[in-house]
């Protein structure tokens, strides 16, 4: 008994390398059984990025293209920009491929659809009804959803729905919780990194009392596929993509009440986030809304993927924590609804929205 104590312990070691493990056949069978009782999400988990291969508007694959000279002229004017801005910690050279330019609302770095916590079938089916317990607006009746350049949809209580849009319903209506942003008017945002310009499509189209919607990035690729999306969605009247090395000067010229950032200080470098606050005040940008990363912390803290804490920098500029809470009030569907984070809203000292 010992000898065969001492040969398992001794193969265990050597399997250890390759990340195997020995098991009796009662707990074969148990593995076994269990797997049989699995749904097809949980026995195949999403680990990779891909795109959903839908028809593409006409146009739309000449143009999105990286040899597209609007492409090239806007990668150009970034690398001249302030390196402290453009220096990256998460998108890096290669994390936007050529397909992600033209596929760019697939599960990709811009939202993950099927990758993260939660991203399966039933999360999305509880996140759409609870969505719809909290539509005092009628936002998911009014906006539709397709599954244009790579989205994947689902229908669930026959509406066609995706992260794009649940997670867009969810951030309008934390804005309308705490500062009622369905009736202020002439409301000016700003979005920084705005990605494909997700939330502009959403909010001009939801609120219409949305003045001017400005998106942003410190990233070319997602400035050019920002232009593009406002383009085609025909919302140019409204939401327009404001190149970075633009920005600080068309602040000068407008009074913009409130910034968002979603997902994209989490993604930043320190002095990148030092220098977006720096801007904000010099605006007298009054309101600040920040979604994080889940991360380790599962949004608790405002932290970036290096696990610096950015909170401290927001406050260092005087604008104080007015609103926090999780993205999905019922601590259930928190625990359970797609990517679940925290929602924070910051104001800035002396300044006040009438």
């Amino acid at each position: 008994m010992r000898l065969k104590a001492y040969l398992r312990i001794a193969l265990q070691s050597i399997l250890n390398r390759f990340n195997y493990v020995i098991i009796n056949n009662r707990q074969l069978q148990y593995y076994k059984n269990l797997e049989s009782n699995l749904y097809e999400w949980q026995k195949n988990p999403q680990t990779e990025p891909s795109y959903n291969q839908s028809e593409l508007p006409i146009g739309s694959e000449e143009y999105l293209q990286v040899s597209n000279p609007r492409l090239q002229d806007l990668q150009a004017r970034y690398e001249s920009f302030n390196s402290e801005v453009t220096t990256p910690l998460a998108w890096t050279e290669g994390i936007v491929k050529h397909e992600d330019v033209l596929y760019f609302r697939g599960d990709n770095a811009y939202v993950w659809q099927l990758r993260g916590p939660n991203m399966n079938i039933m999360a999305y089916a509880l996140t759409t009804y609870y969505v719809k317990s909290i539509d005092k607006l009628g936002l998911f009746e009014q906006l539709e959803e397709d599954n244009l350049f790579g989205n994947y949809t689902f229908c669930i209580d026959n509406k066609t729905i995706s992260r794009d849009l649940l997670d867009s319903i969810t951030e309008i209506y934390f804005l309308e919780k705490h500062l009622n942003i369905s009736s202020l008017k002439d409301l000016t945002v700003l979005d920084i990194g705005a990605g494909y310009g997700r939330l502009a499509h959403r909010m001009t189209k939801a609120l219409p009392n949305v003045k001017e919607y400005l998106c942003t990035d410190g990233v070319a690729a997602s400035s050019f596929i920002s232009e593009y999306h406002l383009r085609f969605r025909g919302l140019e009247d409204r939401a327009k993509m404001i190149p970075l090395d633009r920005i600080e000067n068309i602040l000068s010229n407008k009074s913009v009440d409130l910034a968002v950032n979603i997902h994209s200080f989490s993604e930043c470098k320190t002095a990148a986030i030092d220098w977006w606050l720096s801007l904000l005040v010099k605006s007298r940008v009054k309101y600040l809304m920040v979604v994080p990363n889940s991360g380790k912390h599962g949004g608790k803290l405002l932290r970036t993927n290096e696990g610096e804490n950015f909170g401290a920098i927001i406050e260092k500029h005087g604008y104080r924590l007015v609103g926090k809470e999780s993205k999905y009030r019922d601590p259930i569907v928190q625990k359970y609804a797609i990517n679940p984070t925290y929602h924070y809203l910051f104001q800035l000292e002396d300044s006040n929205m009438g």
